[in-house]
């Protein structure tokens, strides 16, 4: 089984809710799909959480003040 990355867990969480949304699902199906959906849920928030930390270790300057900038994506810049 392939290592579940963020990306992944995101496409699941869309398959999850486009299968509860469909309406075609039992109610023991429906428990076990949203059970899921919320695993992932949180895998994904964790995931955003140590990305956040590790973006704002690498933003602080030498004397270890963290300087927030705008996010402008390159194609902005020009």
């Amino acid at each position: 089984m392939a290592k579940l990355t963020f990306e992944i867990a995101m496409k699941q969480l869309e398959n999850i809710v486009h299968d509860l949304e469909s309406g075609n699902l039992s109610l023991d199906d429906s428990i076990k799909k949203f059970e899921e959906g919320i695993k992932l849920s949180n895998y994904c928030s964790t995931k955003l959480d140590e990305t956040e930390k590790r973006i704002t270790i690498l933003m602080k300057d030498q004397d270890g003040i963290i300087t927030e900038k705008p996010f402008a994506p390159e194609k902005d810049k020009e």
